[in-house]
């Protein structure tokens, strides 16, 4: 029975653990098929619906993947195997360009926003039963999102935009559902989506975001749900232009059950318009976090959605966390109030490193993206290589396993710390790692 090792187990629970030991083991690969369910039930001399229970919560679980008449499978990618552990680690002398973190000197100072927090707090502490969204931050949120477009709905706040995400997720969907995602995409949400017991199906980008037929292939097959970046997609730096949106708004418009989450963690740190899909289908959320704009430890984003969808979430969270810190909303409101992040101007810095450096790839006959953000995608066709030649030259880059699901290959390099002088150099060590060109000397 599949090799060395054998299925045991008499209840669907000892089953299902005996198939997660054997993954956590090594024993089983992914991609493995597991026996077909009535031959396991004759193995175990159980009854079929036993090993079915078992099979479907290995499934929930984001342990397997059932394919009909294929059969059920190992996981390529097990929930347990989060993407994270595909970075690089970067020896000493090494530049990091694989982090994504933003400059930290285009984060705004925080002495004197937590300070105000801290002065407020004990002015007015919060105790149980204070509500759990500040009004002035609710407020300032509201108008932003108006001054966008973004349809009118309640506002909550959750600990960053993964948390919004999961939270919505969890709100609508159940264990098997297909959840439409951008591929290449946030690593973090395409490791979520299988954790929760959901199926991700990827929908191809370009610069100016998903591709509507992909898309609309992800709806015919069942997707019901859809996440999409709206501005400085990881890892492309894709941002949906108004003729984007307006395809996309009329592709959801026929299938208003699908629940929409756009995520625009980009807000602060981009100058490109926003073109949000809010309100095109009956449930909706919008998610703006504060991390790069404002730091990464500020875990703070203000969501907005349906009555529905944010009803829900504020209801589940109040039976975990309650609420997220009011030290750190009226800290968010201060730096609101006070403009402490320039968005023109943290965007253009972004640019200014960005730009030269795709001109300069191309200029070596290597295509990159990045339209939007901090990041830039570059197809190559050997990724381990490219990634291992490229630490060799002195550069540190992120596999672009960590963001893909069935797209082709590529790198991914976070440009927040480079210099003028960095982009001839990155240019040529990426070329010469790609084989694109030979590097140039430099005297």
């Amino acid at each position: 029975m599949l090799g060395e090792y054998r299925i045991e187990g008499r209840r669907a629970s000892d089953i299902a653990a005996s198939v997660e030991r054997a993954i956590g083991a090594g024993e089983l690969q992914p991609g493995e098929v597991l026996p077909p369910l009535r031959e396991l039930a004759v193995y175990l001399e159980v009854n079929p619906n036993t090993v079915a229970a078992a099979y479907r919560t290995l499934r929930d679980r984001g342990v397997i993947e059932t394919a009909g008449r294929r059969g059920s499978r190992v996981r390529p990618r097990p929930a347990s195997t989060p993407r994270e552990a595909l970075r690089v680690e970067v020896p000493p002398g090494v530049r990091d360009t694989s982090d994504g973190n933003p400059d930290p000197s285009l984060l705004p100072p925080l002495e004197r926003a937590l300070a105000a927090a801290a002065a407020r707090s004990s002015r007015r502490p919060v105790l149980y039963g204070t509500p759990a969204i500040d009004e002035e931050l609710a407020a300032l949120a509201r108008s932003a999102f108006a001054d966008d477009g973004v349809a009118e709905g309640p506002i909550t706040i959750t600990s960053g935009s993964l948390d919004a995400i999961e939270r919505v997720l969890a709100a609508h969907l159940r264990p098997g559902d297909r959840v439409a995602v951008e591929d290449p995409g946030w690593g973090s949400l395409l490791d979520l989506v299988p954790a929760l017991g959901l199926r991700p199906a990827p929908v191809g980008v370009n610069d100016e975001g998903p591709l509507p037929a992909r898309l609309a292939q992800a709806l015919e097959d069942g997707a019901r749900a859809v996440v999409i970046t709206d501005r400085a997609q990881n890892p492309t730096g894709a941002a949906v232009t108004a003729a984007r949106a307006a395809e996309l708004r009329a592709l959801l418009a026929d299938h208003p059950g699908v629940l929409l989450i756009e995520d625009d963690h980009g807000h602060g740190i981009v100058d490109l318009p926003l073109h949000p899909l809010s309100g095109v289908t009956d449930h909706w959320a919008l998610v703006r976090s504060t991390a790069k704009a404002y730091g990464p430890d500020l875990r703070l984003a203000v969501l907005t959605g349906d009555a529905v969808t944010v009803d829900r979430v504020r209801g589940r969270q109040a039976l975990g966390p309650g609420w997220v810190s009011h030290l750190l909303q009226d800290t968010v409101v201060q730096l609101w109030q006070t403009s402490a992040v320039d968005p023109t101007a943290v965007a253009g810095a972004y640019g200014r490193r960005r730009d030269p450096l795709i001109r300069a790839l191309a200029e070596r006959g290597v295509p990159a993206r990045g339209r939007s953000g901090m990041n830039v995608w570059v197809p190559v066709p050997d990724e381990t290589g490219a990634v291992a030649r490229l630490l060799h030259s002195g550069w540190a880059v992120a596999p672009g396993a960590r963001f893909r699901l069935h797209s082709p290959p590529g790198i991914r390099i976070t440009v927040s710390g480079l210099s003028r002088g960095d982009i001839e150099p990155l240019a040529d060590a990426v070329a010469a790692a790609t084989g694109a060109g030979e590097p140039r000397r430099y005297e």
